[in-house]
C-alpha cells in the first residue's frame, strides 16, 4: 500500500444540497412485507435526486443477490452521477456499520476500475486489542491505500481520548492536508469518521473543537450517512441529514445492517428512507470471506456508489 505526500485542492461535489419538504407517510402492509409501496418523504427529510438512486422509476432490472458470483455482480460502467474525489462516511450514531459500508463502497469502486484510498482520521480504543477499522477495511476490501492518521488507547470520542491519554489531538488542517494528498493520487478517497456527525474529532489552530461536519464543509465534499434499519432510525437520520443540509453538504444514506429476517418496523423505515438510499448492506456482511464480500458488494449499492442495485421494489422482493 502507498501513501501520498502531495497536496491537491478538494474536488467539488457534483450534487446540490437536498431540499427539505415534508410529505405524508404511506403505510406498509404487514401482510406483504416484500411489497414495497411508493416511497413517501418523511418530515424533515427532503427528496433525493432520482439520478442517484432511481427510486422514482421502479421499472429497472432486478439487482444481483448478495452472494451472487462475480460474473453476475459486475457494476455498470462509470456514470457522471457517481461519486468521485473525496467522500466522507459518517453515521447516525456509533456502531451503525460505518466501517463495513466504507469497505463495501471501496470494493465496488475498485471493481469498477477506480483507484481507492481509505483514510481514518482518528482511531480510538486501541488498548482493547481488537482489529482497527482500517484493519477491517483492508481485510474485506483491500483498497489500494489505507491510512490511520492518529490512534488513541481509550474507546472514546477522538478529542476526549486524546486528552485522557495526554496525547496530541487531531488538528483540522493536518487532516485536510492528508486527505487532499491522497485525492491527488486516487480516484476516490473515503474518509471514515468516528461515531456520529458532531462528535468532537480534534482541535482547530485556535484550539476550538472540530467535527466531521466541519471537515465536510472545509473540504467541500459530499457525505454518506450510515443509518440503522430498526426503531429510532428515522429521527436520527432526519437530524443528521438536516444538519448537513444546513451546512450545504450533499448527503445520501446507506443502511448499515439490513436484518436477515426484517420485521414490520424495518419495512416501514425502509419505505420512509428510500428517497435517500444509495445502498443497504446485509447484517453480518463484515464476517464474510473477503472474496465473497468483494463480489457481493456491488449488489448492495446503487450505481451512484458503483453498484448495480437500481430497483428497490425488486430488491425487496428478492430478500423477502
Amino acid at each position: 500500500m502507498t501513501t501520498g505526500d502531495q497536496t491537491a485542492p478538494p474536488q467539488s461535489p457534483e450534487e446540490e444540497p437536498l431540499p427539505i419538504s415534508p410529505a405524508p407517510a404511506v403505510p406498509l402492509s404487514p401482510a406483504a412485507p416484500g411489497s414495497l409501496p411508493a416511497a413517501p418523504v418523511s418530515p424533515g427529510v427532503g427528496p433525493a435526486d432520482p439520478a442517484d438512486a432511481d427510486v422514482a422509476m421502479l421499472t429497472a432490472a432486478a439487482p444481483v443477490p448478495a452472494a451472487a458470483p462475480a460474473t453476475e455482480a459486475q457494476p455498470a460502467p462509470g456514470e457522471s452521477g457517481e461519486w468521485r474525489g473525496i467522500v466522507l462516511v459518517t453515521g447516525t450514531d456509533t456502531d451503525v456499520g460505518k466501517t463495513v459500508v466504507t469497505a463495501a463502497v471501496a470494493a465496488a469502486a475498485q471493481a469498477a476500475g477506480l483507484r481507492v484510498a481509505v483514510v481514518k482520521p482518528g482511531q480510538t480504543g486501541t488498548a482493547l486489542g481488537d482489529p482497527t477499522d482500517i484493519d477491517r477495511v483492508t481485510h474485506l476490501a483491500a483498497p489500494h491505500t489505507t491510512r490511520t492518521l492518529r490512534s488513541y488507547p481509550e474507546p472514546l470520542a477522538p478529542l476526549a481520548a486524546a486528552r485522557i491519554a495526554g496525547m496530541a489531538p487531531l488538528e483540522l488542517y493536518e487532516v485536510v492536508d492528508a486527505v487532499r494528498a491522497e485525492s491527488a493520487q486516487h480516484d476516490l478517497v473515503l474518509v471514515e469518521g468516528a461515531g456520529g456527525l458532531l462528535v468532537p474529532m480534534g482541535v482547530r489552530p485556535s484550539g476550538e473543537p472540530w467535527t466531521l461536519a466541519d471537515l465536510a464543509t472545509t473540504l467541500g465534499v459530499q457525505t454518506i450517512v450510515v443509518a440503522r434499519a430498526g426503531l429510532g432510525t428515522l429521527n436520527h437520520t432526519a437530524l443528521t441529514l438536516e444538519a448537513l443540509e444546513r451546512r450545504g453538504v450533499p448527503a445520501k444514506v446507506v443502511l448499515g445492517a439490513w436484518p436477515a429476517e426484517p420485521e414490520l418496523v424495518h419495512w416501514a423505515n425502509l419505505t420512509e428512507l428510500v428517497p435517500h438510499l444509495v445502498g443497504a448492506v446485509p447484517d453480518g456482511a463484515g464476517q464474510m470471506e473477503p472474496g465473497v464480500f468483494q463480489r457481493s458488494a456491488p449488489g448492495w449499492l446503487t450505481p451512484a456508489l458503483y453498484g448495480v442495485l437500481d430497483d428497490w421494489r425488486v430488491w425487496a422482493d428478492e430478500i423477502s
